[in-house]
C-alpha cells in the first residue's frame, strides 16, 4: 500500500472510530437524514451515501473519495444540538474560520466555474439541473441562479453572470449562514470544490471530450 493510500486509510479509520461514539439513529432527525439498517443515508449534491459505524459507501457500495468521506464524517460529528437561528445567504469569507481559505475558494471554485462556463451559460444551466439545482426563492439579477442541497440543512446558492463585452464571467457561490454549525471551514471549501467538479463533469463540453 502506498503512503498516500495508508494516509487515506488512517484518516478514514480515525473518523469511523469517532463516529462510533454516536448513536446515528438519534442524530438522523437533527441532520435531516434517513436512518435505515444501521446506516445514515445522506444525500450530498444529489448523490446518496451511506454511513454506519463500520463504513462509508456510495449507493453502489463503494468507498468514495477521501474528500467525500471527510465531509460526511465532519457533518455527523459537528451535528448541532439545535438548529441554527441564522438565516439568509453568506459569502464563504463571512463564515467562521474561513480566512486562510478565501483565496483558494475564489480561485478554485468561483473563478474556476466562471472560466469553464464562460460563454456557455446554457451548458451551466443544464449541468446544474442534472445536479439537482433549482431556482432559489428570491429575486436576483444574474443570468443564472441555482440553489443546491449540498447536504440536508446545508444549501448552496450559485450566481452566474456570463461574459459580456469587456466584463469576464462572474460567479458567486453562497452558503446558508448556519453552514458553519454543520461543517468546518475546510469542509465548506471542499463542498465548493465538489460543486465545480460535478458541474464540470456534467457539462456537455466534458461529455464530448470524454467520448472523443
Amino acid at each position: 500500500m502506498s503512503s498516500k493510500n495508508e494516509a487515506f486509510e488512517e484518516t478514514y479509520q480515525h473518523y469511523l472510530s469517532r463516529i462510533r461514539e454516536f448513536s446515528l439513529e438519534s442524530l438522523s432527525g437533527r441532520l435531516g437524514a434517513a436512518y435505515k439498517d444501521k446506516h445514515l443515508e445522506i444525500p450530498l449534491l444529489n448523490r446518496n451515501y451511506l454511513v454506519s459505524h463500520d463504513e462509508i459507501v456510495d449507493a453502489s457500495g463503494n468507498r468514495p473519495y477521501l474528500d467525500i468521506c471527510v465531509i460526511l464524517s465532519r457533518y455527523i460529528l459537528m451535528c448541532p444540538s439545535t438548529a441554527p437561528a441564522d438565516s439568509g445567504w453568506a459569502n464563504f469569507r463571512d463564515l467562521k474560520d474561513t480566512a486562510p481559505l478565501v483565496g483558494y475558494f475564489a480561485k478554485d471554485v468561483e473563478q474556476a466555474i466562471g472560466r469553464f462556463f464562460s460563454r456557455n451559460a446554457d451548458d451551466l444551466k443544464q449541468a446544474g439541473a442534472s445536479l439537482g439545482g433549482y431556482p432559489p426563492d428570491l429575486d436576483v439579477r444574474y443570468d443564472i441562479s441555482l440553489c443546491f442541497d449540498a447536504l440536508p440543512k446545508v444549501p448552496m446558492l450559485l450566481l452566474f453572470n456570463d461574459e459580456d463585452g469587456d466584463f469576464p464571467a462572474k460567479t458567486l457561490v453562497l452558503f446558508d449562514r448556519g453552514a458553519d454549525r454543520y461543517l468546518d471551514a475546510e469542509c465548506i471549501a471542499m463542498l465548493g470544490g465538489q460543486l465545480f467538479y460535478h458541474l464540470r463533469n456534467g457539462s456537455v463540453r466534458s461529455k464530448k471530450e470524454n467520448s472523443s
